[in-house]
Formats: C-alpha cells, sequence, structure tokens
C-alpha cells in the first residue's frame, strides 16, 4: 500500500499542478481602462470587463484595448501651401476607443492607422490653405483637421477628440519678407495716423477760424493773449504783431483813393 501511494504520489503533484496551471491560464483580469475581446476559435465573442473572468485556455484568445485618450505626436510634415509657400507643420492628435471590437477586427493597427491617416490629412490641409490662414486662422485649420480624421477613423471605432498644429517652421527667405511686410504695414499705419491727425487738426482749426471770425472782440483778445506770452520771454527785441484785419483795412481805403486821383 505504501509502494502504491509512493508511485501514485507524483502522479497526483503532476495532476495538482497541472490543474493550477490551467486555472491561472483560464482567469483574466481586466482593468477598468481596459477591455477584453475574447475571440473563440476566430470567432468575436464579444467585449468583457472590466474585472475578473475565465477563459477556455487553447480554445479562447484574448486581445486587450486600452480606452483612454491616446496622445499621438504627429511629426513634421513638408508641404507647398496655397499660395506656393514651403511650410513644415507638426501637429498632436488626442484620440480614444469608443468600440474595442471594432477597433480590433476593422483594421490591422488602429494606433498606426490613425498616426497615418493624421500625417495625410495634415499635408493635404496645409495645401489647401494660404500662409496667411496658417498663422491667423490656426483654430479653423484645427477644427478641419479633427473632422476629417475623425470622419476616417469612425469606422474603426475610434473617436478623434482634438487636434492642434505646435509647430510652423518657415525658412530664412520667408521670414525675412514677412519681417519687411510688417515693417511697411507698420510705416503705413503711423502715415494713415498721421494724416487723420493732420485732418482732425485741419477741421479743428476751421472752426476755431470761424467762431473767432465771427465775434468781433474775439481777435482783439487773442492780440492781447499774443502779447502777454511775448512779454513773458526774457528777450531783447519784441515783435508786436498787427492784426490781418487792419492791414486788409488799409489797403481798402489805397484801392479806394487811386481812382479818385485819375478822376481828377
Amino acid at each position: 500500500m505504501g509502494n502504491l501511494l509512493a508511485g501514485l504520489l507524483p502522479i497526483l503533484c503532476f495532476l495538482g499542478f497541472g490543474v493550477i496551471a490551467l486555472i491561472a491560464a483560464s482567469v483574466r483580469i481586466v482593468q477598468e481602462y481596459e477591455r477584453g475581446v475574447v475571440f473563440r476559435l476566430g470567432r468575436v465573442q464579444g467585449a468583457k470587463g472590466p474585472g475578473i473572468f475565465f477563459i477556455i485556455p487553447i480554445v479562447d484568445r484574448l486581445v486587450k484595448v486600452d480606452l483612454r485618450t491616446i496622445t499621438l505626436d504627429v511629426p513634421a510634415q513638408e508641404a507647398i501651401t496655397g499660395d506656393n509657400v514651403t511650410v513644415k507643420v507638426n501637429a498632436v492628435v488626442y484620440f480614444r476607443v469608443l468600440d474595442p471590437v471594432r477597433a480590433i477586427i476593422e483594421v490591422e493597427d488602429y494606433r498606426r492607422a490613425t498616426w497615418q491617416i493624421a500625417q495625410t490629412s495634415l499635408r493635404n490641409v496645409i495645401g489647401q490653405s494660404n500662409m496667411d490662414q496658417i498663422l491667423q486662422e490656426r483654430e479653423n485649420i484645427n477644427e478641419t483637421l479633427q473632422h476629417i480624421i475623425d470622419e476616417a477613423t469612425e469606422p474603426w471605432g475610434v473617436k478623434v477628440s482634438i487636434v492642434e498644429i505646435k509647430d510652423v517652421e518657415l525658412n530664412s527667405q520667408m521670414i525675412r519678407a514677412m519681417a519687411r511686410q510688417a515693417e511697411a504695414e507698420r510705416e503705413r499705419r503711423a502715415k494713415v495716423i498721421h494724416a487723420e491727425g493732420e485732418m482732425q487738426a485741419s477741421t479743428k482749426l476751421a472752426e476755431a477760424a470761424r467762431i473767432i471770425g465771427g465775434e468781433p472782440g474775439a481777435m482783439t483778445l487773442r492780440y492781447l493773449q499774443t502779447l502777454v506770452e511775448i512779454g513773458v520771454e526774457q528777450n531783447t527785441t519784441t515783435i508786436f504783431p498787427i492784426p490781418i484785419d487792419l492791414l486788409a483795412g488799409m489797403l481798402e481805403d489805397k484801392i479806394v483813393t487811386k481812382p479818385s486821383k485819375l478822376s481828377e
């Protein structure tokens, strides 16, 4: 009896280890942010998780899918804009898996596929935009990129939430041309502001002239004010301005007296 038990002990130990290994191979744990897509003899059985569940070893195969938002860096893409400017543009894409089953069975590698779609879409959108639009209307371009990439990845169960252009690199010649353009624009604005100031000043002067011309005593007051201002200055020579109205009166008297002499 003892010899029989001694002979069965290795077998029992082997069976015990086999059962433990079978149970270990059957148990699967899926995290809260994951889902496990189960294939049974090649046929998809659906997504499992989160938590612990069992599969049939050898018969079942489990593929885990991360449901968290994934950050995908799109490397710098060289493209020609709509106005024939060569630029290098890179971007970042944020996406997540909404349907883990389609993400596994509809595309071989949904991450790489999304990355490739983002690259080609970025070049196409840049090629259809002008340089000013890329620099000034970046939000519109981001929305266009997000719509295009999301529409392409929707059959894979992938949702693209955000696309952001990070950097726009220009060659040195274009940078110098843009600097000259900015300088010319600043000069134009300065001239326009100066011209507007001259126009406003001339309007105010004309209005002041009309007011002074309509009041007989206004010119006299202005004349006296000018004399006071001159008297403040410590000068050796003092010039007294003669009102133009006085000179005009003298000229009119001279013109009137000349015909009388001719008549004599």
